[in-house]
């Protein structure tokens, strides 16, 4: 007989666990404690195999028999649902301890430290890593949504470091392509933030435009007594540029007398 949901209140404990049966594999276990457990009994071929649902009231019957329905259409399509849910437990226990930072260290450590990359970009690395780890750092890698990582980046803005934003959207992508590389996530929702974050406006320096101005400064150039390297850094880009343009002139003659000879 089906079992109700009077029937599964007056179930009373006993010295020793006992099943009652519902329908089609369903049934439920009362244990000595008072426990009342959801099982479904299905074969796999001549194996004999049970599910655990849940417990009573927590699952109630109807939810119980919608699982057993549901585990009944799994087996009929060469499924094994005790198999499935051990699976799925062990992917969610893997995956929980999956967070953004342990997902980033590893990135960086993997990608970064052993393909001898240089020592200041590690440190910049990390230092992204330290803007995100207070708002995503301890979310497991899986669940983080987009709202969540432009949260800290608008933060960022906010004090007027909107390079510094950029650059940390760049290297959570990275992370989260990883992530999604080696199993841990799905997707990148770093990509749903793109044009989410403010273009500062250029901003032009002074800048000599004047030859007779120009003049000047090699002049004071020339006459510092300082270091040489604070000397000469800021000629050497005119002399290069200079080189540069002579050197075009004298390739264009050479192939203006090769013509006319020709």
């Amino acid at each position: 007989m089906a079992l109700t949901e009077n029937r599964l209140r007056t179930l009373k404990p006993k010295d020793k666990s006992y099943k009652v049966a519902d329908h089609r594999g369903l049934y439920i276990e009362v244990t000595p404690s008072g426990g009342k457990l959801w099982r479904f009994r299905y074969r796999i071929g001549n194996v004999e195999k049970k599910l655990a649902i849940g417990p009573y009231p927590e699952i109630t019957l109807k939810q119980a028999r919608n699982a057993a329905d549901a585990a009944r259409h799994s087996v009929a399509e060469g499924g094994d649902p005790a198999f499935e849910k051990r699976k799925k437990k062990i992917r969610d226990e893997f995956l929980s301890a999956q967070t953004f930072e342990a997902v980033a260290r590893e990135y960086i450590e993997q990608m970064m430290v052993k393909n001898g990359l240089a020592q200041a970009t590690l440190v910049k690395a990390n230092y992204f890593l330290e803007q995100l780890t207070p708002a995503i750092g301890n979310r497991p890698i899986h669940d983080i949504e987009p709202f969540e990582v432009l949260a800290p980046l608008k933060r960022l803005e906010a004090t007027g470091k909107h390079e510094t934003a950029k650059k940390c959207r760049s290297f959570a992508g990275r992370v989260f392509r990883y992530g999604v590389a080696t199993t841990r996530c799905k997707s990148d929702p770093t990509a749903m933030l793109k044009g989410a974050l403010v273009t500062p406006r250029a901003q032009h320096y002074a800048a000599i435009l004047e030859p007779k101005e120009l003049g000047g400064l090699l002049r004071a150039i020339d006459d510092y007594t300082g270091y040489l390297v604070t000397k000469y850094d800021p000629v050497y880009p005119a002399q290069e540029a200079r080189r540069q343009s002579e050197q075009r002139s004298q390739i264009k003659r050479s192939r203006s007398r090769c013509t006319a000879q020709g």
